[in-house]
């Protein structure tokens, strides 16, 4: 794991192999005078806890942990580090049914993307973690000096987080910098302004909203769920271009949510249209990748 990095006045992300947590507050911040920001996948565990050490000091723990949504890569380790440090969860209140074991998120939609990790997205978990009496709805106020921002369409209680005298924003999956429905991307993440990972988007026409909504910040610098921090005056230019041409940049042609999404409310999932026959092309690089994986998984057993 590289070593928490700086990307604005006391903001440290942990980069995470395909995913990004943030912990927010000064370097050596005494105990209960951060938040971390999302929770990683099921093995992100340690490599949190080393990089709040290396940050704040061995003993120092968050004052909430804070989540911009719920899918299965932001709290992965939720549950863990939520014991270990006792501390409380906050999320949207639309995002609690899938944190209190109420409602799991609809299914995801491989055939939006393009890509090996939009073709394996079958196998990611949808399902709810429950956290009982850990997990509150989100106050007005949370962080000094930040407000958070209803950002929905990748999720329904997604947020993201925005402070004023920087013009820093913490998007989680609103946007992101990297093409994340490419395994490749995943893994290398070269830098690009992109639009949600499509997979697991369920609502198109809110999620342009969003990318919308963030942009009119016109932010300094674009702290993402997925991929590299980016910043200044290129990122604003390709966010705007994103915002403007969402539905030529990010839209995809054809999908499950692209004409109808799935419908929630503080419940959780009420509706989740019809599945979309794939283009037989996409089918048939979704038999290959599966072969590959078993090839792949198989060689493993044997070593």
């Amino acid at each position: 794991m590289s070593s928490p990095q700086e990307v604005a006045r006391g903001v440290f992300r942990i980069p995470l192999s395909i995913v990004n947590a943030y912990m927010v507050g000064p370097k050596g911040a005494s105990d209960r005078t951060w938040v971390l920001i999302d929770a990683g996948m099921s093995f992100s565990e340690g490599a949190i806890r080393r990089g709040a050490a290396e940050v704040y000091g061995p003993n120092s723990r968050p004052a909430a942990i804070i989540l911009t949504h719920g899918h299965f890569d932001h709290v992965g380790s939720l549950k863990a580090l939520a014991e270990l440090w006792d501390v409380q969860v906050y999320a949207h209140e639309l995002e609690l049914p899938y944190l209190t074991g109420r409602s799991d998120y609809p299914p995801p939609d491989p055939f939006v993307g393009g890509g090996a990790m939009s073709l394996l997205s079958p196998l990611y978990s949808r399902r709810a973690v429950n956290l009982f009496s850990r997990v509150h709805a989100l106050p007005e106020a949370i962080m000094p000096g930040w407000r958070w921002i209803h950002t929905p369409g990748h999720a329904p209680g997604h947020v993201s987080f925005f402070r004023e005298d920087d013009r820093a924003v913490i998007a989680g999956d609103a946007f992101v910098t990297t093409k994340q429905e490419s395994a490749y991307a995943a893994l290398a993440q070269p830098p690009v302004i992109h639009g949600p990972p499509a997979y697991f988007t369920t609502d198109w026409q809110a999620a342009g909203e969003s990318v919308r909504r963030l942009a009119a910040l016109e932010p300094e610098v674009a702290a993402t769920g997925h991929g590299r921090p980016l910043t200044g005056a290129q990122m604003r230019k390709d966010l705007h271009e994103l915002a403007d041409r969402f539905r030529e940049l990010a839209l995809p042609a054809k999908g499950r949510y692209v004409t109808t999404p799935s419908r929630a409310d503080a419940m959780g999932v009420r509706y989740t249209p019809p599945r979309v026959a794939p283009p037989i092309k996409t089918v048939l690089a979704g038999v290959g990748i599966a072969a590959l994986a078993g090839f792949v998984a198989s060689r493993t057993v044997r070593l």
